[in-house]
């Protein structure tokens, strides 16, 4: 907008003061007198009365000769001006008045600013302050400043614009009430003319640097919305005649041009924060005073400011910019501050500037030039510093690479995929590395550029968690170079962690995310079977960084000296990347991805035991031709394939636990890849006896679970139907007739879905499992004590009928000292006939409870299902003979907060407490009224407190069955307590993560409301009473 003219008196401006001018200000801003009352009617005179007054004190105080050179300046300044400064409307007179002071200020401030020399400082005392500009304002008439800018905005800008435009005046404040009311629309100059002025004369204020802070730090929305209403507001109906034209289309450019002027030289973040604002929601039913705003909204400001900030972000920084306006602007105040990690935390705000960013603007020649503009500050967006502002905005930049890998795949693969991965595309074997950095020992990525790197792919891939097809083809061709960074890091030549567990992390994800035979065979490039899978360049490795991290670096020539050294090394670094894979795979055995890829071994083992049945008989290299050398050569790689077979499920047996089979179908699987290998070998008459021995284990665990320890569906025998022609060759052909007859009856329990099974099957099962027979070992050794007594009715075959004292001390001594036998079935054996003796009372044993209980409670902590299941029931028979004594002993065990117990030993005392409820029924209730709060107690502590989601379970499934079994004397036995049971029950509703505890809560405050229904409002029963009278 154009400026006013220059002062020509230039003598008053050497000699008008700052001071002047602010208590002219000061005076004319004083308030007037204040009234109790609150009638709309009385604010609106009192507000009049005080702009007169105010305006004519000011009049009177300019005629005093001391103020007569800020009267001059202003004339003048007045006389210069374009803009009707008197009009029938008091609102405007003041308005115009506070504008002609503001012109004084910053016309004076100029000139000062322009005089003041400050002089050369003196060396001597470098310490001392450079002494002040003449234009700079104190606090104190910063303050003032402020206050006119406020009367100036609210009496000529926010009245004058349209409904929609920008925030409604009358919503802000009860004073902004009172203001719309009290202007004048009707009078002159016109209201559209008013707010032009308004707006070009604080532009021109706002040109010096410190003022034009003052007024954009508080008033840019309300300048803006001006401006775009001067000049981007359509006319209605036909063109206006030059006599009906309020403003010139000079003058509406002028405002255009004074926008946009603004738009760039504010704080960008800034400018779009109030563009958003203005620009809107959606068009949608008004419903509330708040939302009357946004609804209201006209089109035309919408696309005009849709498409200023499309300019904001294909501006330089103009991602960081549109995402810190629209994070300050939610909530968050500046980026990174006190409320960042409630911003942080709203994926909803994320997702909203994701589809902003994704989305090409109008402005855009096409998406390709928007996305290759826009990516690289995308990929900026990872690498702030500050850790608050770089959370949020690595959020934002994380859902915006999701959401335009969904939206257009192949421009994010080319603008965004590619840049990111470009450290680890760089040094592939399938990429061309130019002659100039082929140099031994020249640095190819730095350590900087890989951690940033691996850093970005966590964030994309396992903080996304988003598997996108184009994501997963871009990260497919690293992958192995990835492990072997993996490996490097795990070799601890690495000071730096967040590599490794980065890389683990990465790899973990994609592997458990990807389907199975894609990652079976990555699987196969990571162990090196797979030689087409990409991998590190073999000019390339992988070097320890001076800060701790790592770097890829050209290799150094090997020298002929050197071979053995660099075999040796290479042969290392193979057997640990099989040691590492293994580790990798212990972290997948949930997934089942650890024991298909052990089947796939197995298979890979017998394919190349067929392949390899012919010997090599070495001939003279003379006598050799070319064809039988490549042979030779083919023979000896698949002899090496066969070691790396044989070395990848060695790691595998010795680091996978038992629980690697998931399934059936996995155990169907390595029981086939069993047989047909035991096949392959019979075929080519190389039988050995561990292959043998594996046969038979095969086989007996085909008998075990057709023998019923496991509960087998008609979809799990459809699988093992792959087993009969398998079977069936091995019953024709192996040598053993024990397994030819064992495999002809599996064949027939697995056609017949286990109608029929024979004597063998259950003989294998039961051989598989070693199980013979526990208890019927310590019955041969009681056996033995007895007739050495001669004493037949002791040991095991006690029954029930027995005279208490029976059993002699020696005899409980004994079976006490095979409780901790190392051998499992021997102490479950002994547990068992502890257990019996307590059913049976017999007198000895109770003698000694505190000794048994001891037993039993140390041997739950025991990992032997059978030994601790024993210990289970043990302490159970003996909570039902002294059940007041043994449940204190059990509530200390359960008692999570003392921490001497594992979670796992909780998890079976509360077992034992649930087995004792069941147990007790009634005749617990008695006991309940002495336990009942520090049973309470324990469970309140454990199901609030403990980090182990099981023992919490149990906890809350104790209180469950505690009110099943207490029924309607739940009132009366747990009266003291009851309350606080209901609130943790509903603490656990509320806050508690796990579902199944949740459930279980649930279910128990089912059986609270309906045992206190039935307490407050009993069941009428209609009876008949007969009364005899006397």
């Amino acid at each position: 907008m154009a400026a006013p003219a220059q002062v020509v008196g230039s003598g008053a401006l050497q000699t008008c003061s700052l001071d002047q001018i602010l208590e002219a200000l000061k005076l004319l801003l004083s308030p007037g007198g204040s009234s109790s009352s609150s009638l709309q009617i009385t604010k609106r005179n009192v507000l009049l009365a005080t702009l007169k007054s105010n305006l004519c004190a000011l009049e009177d105080i300019l005629k005093d000769p001391h103020w007569k050179k800020l009267k001059l300046l202003r004339d003048e300044i007045g006389n210069q001006a374009e803009w009707p400064q008197n009009s029938v409307d008091i609102t405007w007179s003041f308005t115009s008045q506070t504008l002609l002071l503001l012109l004084c200020l910053k016309e004076t401030m100029v000139r000062l600013a322009a005089d003041f020399n400050p002089g050369k400082p003196n060396p001597r005392t470098p310490e001392v302050a450079p002494p002040l500009s003449p234009d700079t304002l104190s606090i104190s008439q910063q303050k003032t400043v402020q206050s006119a800018l406020q009367f100036v905005v609210t009496l000529g800008v926010c009245p004058y614009l349209m409904a929609g435009v920008g925030a409604s005046l009358k919503h802000r404040t009860e004073f902004g009430a009172v203001v719309q009311d009290v202007v004048s629309l009707d009078a002159t100059p016109h209201a559209t003319r008013r707010l032009y002025t308004s707006c070009k004369v604080l532009l021109d204020v706002a040109r010096h640097a410190s003022l034009g802070s003052l007024i954009f730090c508080r008033h840019f929305g309300d300048i803006a919305a001006g401006l775009c209403q001067l000049g981007f507001c359509p006319t209605k109906g036909k063109p206006p005649t030059p006599a009906e034209e309020v403003l010139t289309e000079e003058e509406r450019t002028l405002a255009r041009g004074a926008l946009r002027d603004i738009l760039d030289q504010v704080y960008q973040p800034l400018a779009v924060r109030e563009l958003l604002i203005l620009q809107g929601g959606p068009p949608q039913s008004c419903t509330s005073a708040k939302t009357q705003l946004r609804c209201q909204t006209p089109a035309w400001l919408r696309r005009l400011c849709g498409q200023l900030l499309s300019e904001r972000l294909m501006r330089p920084s103009g991602v960081q910019a549109v995402v810190r306006g629209i994070l300050e602007g939610a909530g968050a105040g500046a980026a990174g501050g006190s409320d960042a990690e409630a911003t942080a935390a709203d994926w909803k705000k994320c997702d909203l500037i994701a589809k902003i960013l994704a989305s090409c603007p109008q402005q855009s020649l096409s998406p390709e030039d928007y996305y290759r503009d826009i990516c690289p500050q995308i990929l900026d967006l990872f690498h702030f510093q500050d850790k608050l502002t770089a959370r949020q905005f690595q959020r934002v930049a994380t859902t915006t690479f999701i959401t335009m890998s969904r939206e257009h795949p192949q421009l994010a693969a080319n603008y965004l995929l590619q840049p990111l991965l470009a450290p680890l595309r760089r040094c592939l074997n399938i990429a061309e590395i130019p002659e100039s950095d082929m140099v031994p020992g020249t640095i190819l990525v730095t350590e900087e550029e890989l951690s940033r790197c691996i850093e970005d792919v966590y964030k994309v891939y396992v903080v996304g968690n988003e598997l996108l097809t184009v994501l997963v083809d871009s990260l497919l061709p690293v992958l192995r170079m990835l492990f072997a960074l993996y490996c490097f890091t795990n070799q601890g030549l690495v000071t730096a962690l967040s590599a490794r567990s980065l890389c683990q992390e990465i790899l973990l994800w994609i592997l458990q995310k990807l389907e199975r035979k894609i990652a079976i065979a990555s699987l196969k490039g990571f162990a090196g079977l797979d030689k087409a899978v990409p991998s590190l360049h073999p000019l390339c490795q992988f070097r320890a960084a001076t800060q701790g991290g790592v770097m890829i670096t050209i290799r150094e020539a090997i020298s002929d000296e050197d071979e053995d050294e660099a075999l040796y090394q290479k042969l290392s670094s193979e057997q640990s990347q099989v040691e590492h894979l293994g580790d990798l795979l212990t972290h997948c055995q949930e997934c089942g991805l650890a024991g298909d890829f052990f089947i796939f071994c197995l298979k890979e083992l017998t394919h190349l035991t067929v392949e390899n049945e012919v010997e090599l008989k070495p001939k003279p290299l003379s006598s050799k031709s070319l064809l039988e050398l490549e042979h030779q050569a083919h023979l000896v790689e698949g002899q090496e394939r066969r070691l790396l077979v044989l070395q990848l499920l060695a790691v595998l047996c010795e680091k996978m636990s038992e629980q690697i089979f998931t399934n059936i179908t996995q155990v169907v699987d390595f029981v086939a890849a069993t047989l047909q290998r035991a096949c392959a070998s019979l075929a080519h008459e190389a039988e050995s006896t561990v292959e043998s021995q594996t046969l038979s284990m095969s086989m007996g665990l085909v008998a075990v679970m057709l023998g019923g320890a496991v509960q087998l569906k008609s979809s799990d025998f459809a699988v093992m139907k792959q087993l009969l022609p398998l079977l069936e060759k091995v019953s024709n052909t192996y040598p053993d007739p024990v397994i030819q007859e064992l495999a002809v009856d599996l064949r027939i329990t697995i056609s017949t879905h286990g109608a029929f099974a024979t004597q063998a099957v259950s003989v294998a099962a039961q051989s598989t499992l070693n199980k013979k027979g526990p208890e019927e070992r310590m019955e041969e050794k009681q056996q033995a004590s007895n007739d050495t007594q001669k004493s037949p009715q002791t040991g095991l075959d006690t029954t029930t009928n027995q005279k208490s004292g029976s059993i002699t001390t020696e005899q409980l001594q004994e079976v006490l000292l095979s409780a901790y036998d190392p051998q499992i079935p021997t102490r479950a054996a002994a547990l068992r006939t502890l257990s019996r003796w307590i059913e049976q009372r017999e007198a000895k044993a109770l003698e000694r409870q505190e000794k048994l209980l001891k037993v039993f409670l140390e041997n739950l902590e025991h990992e032997d299902t059978f030994v601790y299941l024993s210990a289970i029931q043990g302490v159970a028979l003996l909570s039902d003979v002294y059940p007041e004594k043994i449940l204190v002993d059990l509530l200390a065990q359960y008692d999570s907060s003392k921490g001497k117990h594992t979670p796992e030993t909780r998890m079976k005392v509360g077992e034992v407490l649930m087995r004792i409820v069941r147990a007790l029924g009634e005749f617990s209730y008695s006991i309940w009224n002495r336990v009942a709060i520090s049973v309470t107690a324990c469970l309140i502590a454990v199901a609030k407190t403990d980090s182990e989601v099981q023992v919490r379970r149990a906890a809350i499934h104790v209180i469950v069955l505690l009110l099943r079994g207490l029924s309607q004397k739940a009132t009366e036995v747990l009266r003291d307590v009851l309350k606080d049971l209901y609130h943790l029950l509903k603490h656990v509703v509320q806050l508690e993560p796990d579902d199944v505890a949740r459930l279980h809560a649930q279910l128990a405050l089912e059986e609270l409301d309906e045992i206190m229904r039935n307490f407050l409002f009993p069941q009428q029963k209609l009876e008949k009473k007969i009364v005899v009278l006397p």
